[in-house]
């Protein structure tokens, strides 16, 4: 047996995620409790569903803002049930996006893999448009953080194509004591 085939084995059966919305726009419509667009979360409970293994546990909405991205990272991270976090929005190139700025200093390692295949496999869909996204994920403390664009398509991609094939396997990576 390969070691990667091992380590899949040996992952845990379950595991925990919450996800993460940076829009200020959907901030401010749960603020104001107007009707939400946000098409991400019904899309990633919808995901979510027929994959029995992997359980969203929290999900939250919090604006463009770098202490409110902090915030959140810091709060989640305590959380002893959670494995992973992945955070939608905040990843581009206008003033607002922050979320990279925020976030990807605080990897103590970094899955330089993840960005590169997120890309290319967002190259195939969309073209040249996609090497605009900074999609990238590491390792803070006991869990893996990635960050993703605000589109629900950019989410199905990462999540269907990249997280959901190995999440158990980098959870136990991250975990394993030698």
């Amino acid at each position: 047996m390969k070691v990667h085939e091992q380590h899949k084995k040996e992952a845990p059966s379950k595991v925990n995620i919450a996800l993460i919305i940076v829009s200020t726009s959907r901030f401010q419509e749960q603020e104001n409790g107007e009707v939400k667009t946000d098409k991400t979360i019904p899309l990633v409970r919808d995901i979510l569903e027929k994959n029995s293994n992997i359980t969203l546990l929290s999900v939250s909405i919090v604006p463009d803002s770098r202490e409110k991205i902090h915030n959140s990272l810091i709060e989640l991270i305590k959380n002893d049930s959670l494995h992973a976090l992945i955070f939608s929005g905040g990843t581009g190139f206008t003033p607002k996006d922050v979320t990279y700025e925020t976030l990807e200093p605080l990897f103590e390692k970094k899955m330089d893999g993840f960005g590169e295949f997120f890309r290319y496999l967002s190259f195939k869909e969309i073209g040249p448009s996609a090497m605009l996204s900074r999609t990238t994920a590491g390792k803070i403390g006991n869990k893996i953080v990635f960050l993703l664009p605000g589109s629900p398509n950019a989410v199905k991609l990462a999540l269907v194509e990249l997280i959901i094939p190995e999440i158990r396997h980098i959870v136990y990576s991250i975990n394993k004591n030698e």
